[in-house]
């Protein structure tokens, strides 16, 4: 498992019940995973100290329970990185932490380049990824759905200082984008995407991960330059192993490199706990 230790901003300190007790700078927040099976709190009175802990409803969704104080939006960093956070509607704060191993290693691989790349992100949130990607050098294609949540992005982009960098931004389905690229005829360097379990696109298109995910990797091979550098598959869907987003990848990229598969984590302040958050799939050159 590839485990984000560098942090400073953020930890967690506690976990339990199916709950996570989270500092994210000064606030202390308490949300739901379902990885936390187990019943025993480690470090009981540090719970008291929480600003809002996200309620899940038994009819569905869920909301925020204020304990103290604490601001509507905050920022915190990851090294040279600046991500602005805000508690959402469905438990979300706009930032996994945990994707910080993939932002170093995309960071390592672009800056050992040695030449100008290309970043395709798909299904971009955020823009955790298009934030490290500018951050090393590279110009950034960051495609969402989500007019909110491109907004967002942006703002994480002036907020680390990189709103000069060539950095683009598409709201669109991601396969309608895609397919627009090849008539075009371009081309990219390294290919990110971070499909959802199931969304809807801009005009209603409907993604489910098991039913299409093979077919976009498939596609997106078709907007790889002759030189690639790298393609990463994140998930978070349940019940899909790290092994077949490799083996997806290996069907479909024909060239020279490392493939490679794994889950990423987060470690528990003072424990040798880790909770695994995710999975991912990986082909570089």
């Amino acid at each position: 498992m590839e485990v984000a230790n560098n942090w400073k901003d953020y930890e967690i300190l506690d976990m339990a019940n199916g709950e996570k007790l989270e500092r994210w700078g000064d606030v202390i927040l308490i949300r739901p995973d379902p990885q936390i099976i187990w019943k025993s709190k480690s470090f009981p009175k540090k719970w008291e100290s929480a600003n809002a802990r996200y309620n899940r409803s038994s009819s569905g969704g869920g909301g925020w329970k204020y304990n103290k104080r604490m601001p509507e939006n905050w920022q915190i960093k990851y090294k040279d990185l600046t991500f602005n956070i805000k508690p959402m509607g469905f438990k979300h704060t706009g930032l996994f932490p945990e994707q910080a191993v993939n932002w170093d290693w995309m960071i390592e691989k672009i800056k050992n380049a040695k030449r100008d790349i290309k970043v395709l992100n798909l299904f971009a949130y955020t823009g955790g990824a298009t934030v490290a990607c500018g951050y090393a050098g590279a110009s950034v294609c960051h495609v969402d759905s989500s007019k909110g949540m491109t907004t967002w992005a942006k703002e994480n982009v002036a907020s680390s200082g990189l709103e000069k960098r060539p950095i683009r931004f598409i709201v669109d389905d991601v396969v309608k984008f895609v397919n627009r690229e090849i008539r075009r005829g371009n081309k990219y360097d390294a290919i990110i995407m971070d499909p959802p379990s199931y969304g809807r696109g801009t005009n209603g298109e409907v993604w489910k991960f098991e039913e299409n995910i093979a077919d976009l990797v498939e596609l997106c091979t078709k907007v790889l330059s002759d030189n690639p550098l790298f393609f990463l598959i994140n998930s978070y869907t349940t019940g899909i192993s790290s092994t077949v987003l490799e083996d997806i990848l290996r069907l479909n990229i024909k060239k020279n490199g490392k493939f490679s598969h794994g889950e990423i984590g987060l470690p528990m302040r003072d424990s040798k706990l880790v909770l695994p958050c995710g999975i991912y799939g990986k082909w570089e050159s």
